[in-house]
């Protein structure tokens, strides 16, 4: 579908005359990129970890019993966006760290290509966008945490190309081992260790630029493709 999308682009940058229509041709490529970017989001990816969230939450709090259901959610959601065609395969010292949300300091990225699944995106304009385009980016900021990517994609056409699109990836098993850790302890009534494991689950999500899906290998067979590095 996005090959489709880009040649229909394509086809009316060829056919429209070019003074005339050139503004609402850039209009539509950003459109297109904004659409192309949403496209990689995983919405089992995001509502598992929301239920991640949820679930540290009432952890925190010292409860147990009804930090399980949602911990359950997380687990069925997550198996879910691993078998998606969102996920891909890369080595997380070959993505593209988006400056915005750096990583800890103490951080080393990992050398062995694993399995990501995108579980958040968010839009970051620069300081000096024009009030409409700041109050357009929030709004898409929230469309996209509610997963209604098409409504963000739309909201974001007065936005064109002053905004970056940054992705939340976490890796699927890594993640998934954090959830089965914090479900045993969390039906052991041991909300402390439960709650650390959701962290370490929280604390292995990175984000990276948009553009790292120009190079990233699809993981759509199972098998753990290296990414490729030139782009």
């Amino acid at each position: 579908m996005r090959f489709i999308a880009s040649l229909a682009v394509v086809a009316g940058l060829v056919s429209a005359p070019l003074g005339a229509h050139a503004a609402s041709l850039h209009t539509d490529w950003e459109k297109f990129k904004a659409t192309r970017a949403f496209n990689h989001l995983s919405a089992d990816g995001q509502r598992a970890i929301v239920d991640i969230l949820n679930a540290k939450q009432i952890l925190d709090s010292g409860k147990t019993d009804a930090a399980i259901p949602p911990l359950y959610d997380a687990t069925r959601r997550l198996t879910a966006a691993g078998k998606a065609n969102n996920q891909f395969v890369a080595a997380e010292n070959a993505l593209h760290p988006a400056p915005q949300h750096p990583a800890a300091p103490s951080h080393v990225a990992g050398t062995t290509p694993v399995t990501w699944v995108p579980v958040g995106g968010e839009v970051i304009g620069t300081e000096t966008l024009a009030p409409e385009k700041k109050t357009a980016i929030a709004t898409a900021n929230s469309q996209l945490k509610a997963g209604n990517t098409q409504q963000a994609a739309q909201t974001l056409q007065v936005v064109g190309e002053d905004a970056d699109f940054i992705l939340a990836l976490a890796p699927l098993d890594q993640t998934q081992g954090a959830i089965n850790r914090a479900t045993v302890f969390t039906e052991a009534r041991n909300p402390t260790e439960a709650s650390a494991a959701l962290q370490q689950a929280l604390d292995g999500i990175v984000f990276v630029s948009e553009d790292f899906t120009e190079t990233a290998t699809p993981d759509q067979t199972g098998k753990h493709a290296p990414a490729k590095t030139g782009k």
